[in-house]
């Protein structure tokens, strides 16, 4: 039997009652979980005036998917497991590891320099990072954003030329979508194909991804989600250059979770895939409580709830923070707690990962909505896992 829930307005009583309908449809959830995925659920969308919420936790394998609101105002659809959502940032993640994918296969070193790849680039500051700097945001210093004027490749390679470093490699942490953006034009470059065509086409396939696109197609945009900007206004992502590589993935609530369950080691995977996922668990920077991995960040489990806020922080985000270098690098570690944060105009997303509870938890919806209500609504799910 289908059951469908949709919202007319954003009232508590009938968030509440999506919540309660729609969580009978998880697989057997524990008491403890429904309830404190139907209360965290229930107070951030009043809070945020979250149109739709999906969320996904995964405890050994065993999948539970709770479904809250609509995927869009207009049309009244229930939101689902299978709902395409802008991810915004956790796209990084899978930039990263197509970077650890092409290496897995020969085809580029993580200890390489940008100019072995960009020749155009020799001799030049951004020239001899290397594609670890890239991934772990330690290049020397990017702004959060490319310029503007940055409107095409030339104009993005003269950016690169023109780049000088802020603080020495390896120095700071500087989240910004210039350096990860490039790693993944270099590991597609690597594969000798476009980066949308080395995701679509080989990344997202052999990690057994179903419905994961840069590019949604026609007969999919039914199930994506319509998202809603601060003002409450329909709003989908148009990315500029580099904005595929950086922000760009549409996926769903099963196929990210798919994502994390591969990630703790579960289901079938190639060798590759299984060294191109461990590779990017590697911790390489301590900033603050965080381990800085490729892209995702972790923290030593059990943690506390402020050091994941403080991890999650708009400082973390928007200000350079000093980071200390582990030598050697901390191989991937099962007691940590494992996020990455995503947002767009209209999304926002969390992805959260257990190692040593072979536990995972995934929070899609269809606005941003701040990180701390992200992080404080994943920490009491896995409370109550526990």
């Amino acid at each position: 039997m289908k059951m469908s829930c949709k919202l007319s307005a954003m009232t508590l009583s009938l968030v509440g009652l999506c919540a309660f309908a729609n969580a009978a449809l998880a697989q057997n959830p524990e008491p403890a979980l429904d309830a404190a995925v139907q209360d965290g659920a229930r107070k951030v969308m009043q809070a945020y005036a979250v149109p739709g919420l999906v969320i996904a936790v995964s405890v050994n394998g065993k999948q539970h998917f709770y479904n809250f609101g609509v995927a869009s105002k207009a049309t009244k659809e229930p939101m689902s497991p299978d709902t395409l959502f802008e991810v915004g940032s956790i796209s990084k993640v899978f930039t990263a590891t197509l970077a650890t994918y092409a290496q897995a296969k020969g085809q580029l070193s993580l200890n390489d320099t940008v100019a072995k790849y960009e020749p155009e680039l020799e001799g030049t500051p951004f020239g001899k990072i290397t594609l670890t700097h890239l991934a772990t945001h330690t290049a020397g210093g990017f702004p959060l954003q490319l310029p503007d004027s940055v409107q095409n490749q030339s104009q993005l390679m003269s950016y690169f030329k023109d780049w000088k470093p802020v603080y020495p490699t390896g120095t700071q942490r500087s989240y910004a979508n210039p350096s990860i953006g490039m790693l993944g034009q270099i590991a597609a470059k690597s594969m000798n194909m476009p980066f949308t065509q080395a995701m679509e086409q080989q990344l997202f396939p052999a990690l057994g991804l179903q419905s994961t696109y840069l590019t949604v197609p026609a007969d999919k945009m039914g199930v994506y989600a319509q998202g809603y900007n601060k003002q409450d206004e329909p709003v989908r992502l148009n990315p500029g250059v580099l904005g595929n590589e950086a922000y760009g993935v549409k996926t769903t609530a099963r196929d990210l979770i798919h994502f994390t369950e591969l990630s703790l080691g579960q289901g079938d995977a190639s060798p590759t895939i299984r060294q191109a996922l461990a590779d990017t668990r590697v911790g390489y920077y301590r900033i603050g409580p965080v381990i800085q991995d490729l892209i995702w960040e972790q923290y030593a489990y059990p943690v506390e709830l402020k050091s994941l806020l403080v991890g999650n922080s708009d400082k973390m985000a928007y200000e350079n923070n000093g980071a200390i270098a582990l030598n050697p690098p901390l191989v991937p570690q099962q007691a940590v707690w494992i996020n990455k944060t995503g947002s767009t105009n209209g999304f926002g997303g969390y992805a959260v990962m257990v190692p040593s509870e072979q536990k995972s938890i995934v929070i899609l919806a269809n606005k941003n909505y701040p990180n701390s209500a992200r992080v404080e609504l994943a920490y009491e799910i896995l409370k109550a896992l526990n």
